[in-house]
């Protein structure tokens, strides 16, 4: 984290918590549209994701590590636009996954709250909070560029390009293990399992291993998961994957595999507090297991391309305040802060259209795991997902680690055209939806 606001020679630099670490930083403003924050005002942000619920697991652990970031910050001073500084406040809004009630936080955020610049998860909750956007022209985040299309035009996916990503995986999983010649895939029919689910058929297809039914979809309201189990083994598949099923269906469908005695290998976007399933199974069963999101203590991510500064350090402080509570959005939101934030410095404004224009004027960005480009106009219609490499993650020993970061943006150079015709299937190309 960090890696935006300083030189690269500082960046491989512990970060220790002090002032001196942010020394020759420029300095931040925000405040309702309009109006320059005035002399030691806080930068006011909103966090507008589910905190409770069943998509709880992809908010709450996001807010906990912003936490953390806007602590960092504010104990060195804060940061500075114009020679002022200001700290930082984040003002989250639980969606608890819902359109109508994302919509309603949104409003408050920006009328009653002040804020500049608003994190979401997105998917379905995105519809309810467009036409917000559209009418303020407020900026927006979301973790899946799945959202965009050429009308959202103050809607960008900075930290996590979901579900396009998920290619590397199967991609990985097809070159180290050619063996594996058979899969069968389960979701939820939801905003963010269908385009993930497009995105799989396409990974799998291009790797030339055969799906052995269409993909099993599920209502986002299931609660049992044996027979859908039942069904993904019956065929005796060499993979399952589980797409992008949020944790609380991950958890069930991994015990119910390991009850039913399946033994091959599976294959998930996500794996959120996976030492719950250990518990729940054993670690042999999970081993091998591959998915798209690291530990931040894993010895891959101190590389010098890395640009989240000091990721162990982070890891540290979240586990010890939330045990167990490490998932793939734990790091993401202080991700996007990081590029967000550096936008705003060098704009010298944290005014929503003075941050945009900047972020991407170059047409590229310091990405967590490397370099990446503003990209997604091809498939999207809009250059708004910051695109480069992404980890695959493989479970071994009961412990997640980083195999290789593997190029999305070369997957598909060799490959769009297989990932649009599955969108276009699953009705997920900007103009269905």
């Amino acid at each position: 984290m960090f890696a935006n606001f300083i030189g690269k020679s500082q960046t491989r630099r512990k970060f220790l918590g002090s002032a001196s670490a942010f020394a020759g930083l420029g300095t931040l403003s925000s405040a309702l549209p309009g109006r320059a924050l005035a002399q030691g005002e806080p930068i006011k942000i909103g966090f507008l994701a589910p905190l409770t619920g069943p998509v709880a697991g992809w908010g709450k652990p996001g807010l906990d590590g912003i936490q953390i970031w806007a602590e960092w910050i504010n104990a060195a001073g804060g940061i500075n636009i114009g020679g002022e500084s200001h700290m930082f406040e984040f003002i989250p809004y639980d969606n608890e996954y819902d359109p109508s009630k994302a919509r309603t936080g949104a409003t408050k955020l920006i009328q009653e709250d002040g804020v500049k610049f608003i994190m979401m998860l997105g998917g379905d909750t995105w519809a309810g909070v467009q036409p917000v956007a559209d009418r303020t022209g407020m900026l927006f985040s979301t973790l899946l560029n799945s959202d965009l299309g050429p009308e959202t035009t103050t809607l960008l996916a900075p930290a996590e390009s979901h579900p396009v990503y998920n290619v590397t995986g199967v991609d990985w999983l097809a070159e180290n293990h050619p063996d594996l010649k058979t899969a069968v895939m389960c979701a939820q029919e939801d905003a963010l399992g269908l385009p993930s689910v497009a995105t799989y058929l396409a990974a799998f297809e291009a790797a030339g291993i055969e799906m052995l039914e269409d993909p099993i979809l599920f209502d986002p309201a299931a609660t049992d998961f044996a027979p859908i189990v039942t069904r993904m083994i019956s065929g005796n598949p060499d993979i399952i994957s589980l797409d992008t099923c949020y944790p609380d269906y991950v958890h069930p469908i991994m015990e119910q595999l390991f009850q039913q005695g399946y033994g091959g290998q599976v294959i998930s976007c996500t794996l959120d507090f996976y030492g719950q399933i250990i518990e729940k199974t054993s670690v042999e069963f999970l081993e091998g297991l591959v998915f798209q999101f690291p530990d931040f203590d894993d010895p891959a991510m101190n590389q010098d391309f890395i640009n989240f500064q000091n990721p162990n350090k982070f890891w540290d402080v979240y586990n010890e305040r939330y045990p167990g509570q490490w998932g793939a959005v734990s790091w993401e939101y202080a991700s996007i802060m990081d590029i967000w934030s550096a936008a705003a410095m060098e704009a010298g404004s944290v005014e929503p259209e003075d941050v945009l224009s900047t972020m991407l004027a170059t047409g590229t960005g310091k990405h967590a795991f490397g370099d990446a480009t503003w990209w997604g106009e091809d498939l999207f219609g809009v250059n708004h997902t910051l695109l480069g490499n992404w980890p695959v993650v493989r479970v071994e020993g009961g412990k997640a680690r980083i195999k290789e970061f593997r190029s999305v943006p070369a997957w598909y150079e060799k490959h769009g055209e297989i990932l649009k015709k599955h969108m276009r299937a699953y009705g997920q190309m900007p103009d269905q939806r």
